[in-house]
């Protein structure tokens, strides 16, 4: 309404009606309040079948009972989840694409490849939905039964212990250059096209232990086929509570998760993003996820948009510094 009009009105005693909310603001308030009217496409930067596409699966169906709309996974596999993370940096911002990232992804990639996308500015983080910690293990033969007796045999100048390596620049790699660099210690490692030959190569004693995802380690701990030395979370982990961190075993600033997130196209509206974040939480929180979630090793671990910018910035810090220190290079 006009200045000219309001005061006529007011001379009229006649009441004031508000002025009209810019059309964008409106948009924006009622596209989250109805959000989603159209089909939500989470992009998983891997292949069908891991644990992170199982988690993704999972949530978007949570989503789609809670919503009653559909929420979809597309599967984009290649180049270590930069051309999944590539396709949703030129999505449009409006909350239709979505994002299922891994630490791998969002932040050890950006310090070992050239991308297509820049990774801080790409993106806007609706926040953490899952954590899997990884576990160091040994063959059933291995005389070590404790982490301070296997970094004591490490450290003899007679040592000749390796380690298996699923994938140079991997998640489970660089997880177990930590544990070297932290445990002063050096060891050869022996590579494989990927975790499941890692995990079967620590079995039959190819290698003197092995650094891998929960989720295909606690069947084979628990027919003894391999020995548990330590997890990798900051604290003991539900799915496997026996087993000691490395923290309580002297290596108090140890932590090596496999965090999974929720990411939308950089400009995503905070609104929208809110709504997201608050369905997400909802649906990774529920007693049916948290028990389907279960089987795969893996725990609800949320966190609120405001808090995804400190979290990515020490992480990647983290993940770089190690790449750095231990002159880590993809060929």
């Amino acid at each position: 309404m006009t200045t000219r009009r309001m005061l006529a009105r007011a001379a009229l005693g006649l009441p004031l009606l508000p002025l009209a909310a810019p059309r964008g603001a409106m948009a924006q308030a009622g596209g989250a309040a109805n959000y989603p009217e159209r089909p939500v496409t989470l992009v998983v930067p891997w292949a069908a079948g891991g644990s992170t596409d199982a988690v993704a699966r999972i949530l978007a169906a949570r989503l789609s009972q809670d919503t009653g709309k559909s929420f979809v996974i597309d599967n984009r596999a290649g180049a270590n989840g930069t051309i999944g993370f590539a396709s949703v940096a030129r999505a449009r911002p409006d909350g239709t694409t979505l994002l299922v990232g891994t630490i791998s992804t969002y932040a050890m990639a950006p310090h070992l490849y050239s991308l297509p996308y820049d990774n801080d500015r790409a993106f806007t983080g609706i926040g953490l939905i899952a954590a899997q910690p990884m576990i160091l293990v040994v063959p059933k033969a291995s005389p070590y039964r404790s982490l301070a007796e296997f970094v004591a045999a490490a450290k003899r100048p007679d040592s000749r212990m390796t380690y298996a390596n699923s994938g140079t620049g991997s998640s489970t790699h660089l997880a177990t250059e930590l544990f070297l660099r932290e445990a002063g210690i050096t060891m050869s490692d022996v590579g494989y096209r990927a975790g499941a030959q890692a995990v079967q190569g620590t079995m039959q004693g190819e290698v003197s232990m092995a650094i891998q995802a929960a989720s295909g380690l606690l069947p084979l701990i628990g027919s003894g086929e391999l020995r548990p030395l330590a997890i990798s979370s900051r604290e003991r982990s539900l799915v496997a509570p026996d087993i000691p961190t490395f923290r309580e075993q002297g290596f108090p600033d140890y932590e090596a998760v496999e965090h999974i997130a929720l990411l939308a196209p950089a400009g995503t509206p905070a609104p929208i993003v809110a709504r997201i974040n608050e369905l997400a939480r909802a649906a990774m929180n529920a007693p049916e996820t948290k028990e389907r979630l279960a089987a795969l090793a893996v725990t609800p671990e949320t966190q609120r948009p405001e808090e995804w910018a400190a979290y990515n910035a020490a992480e990647n810090a983290k993940w770089g510094r190690v790449i750095r220190e231990r002159e880590i290079k993809v060929q």
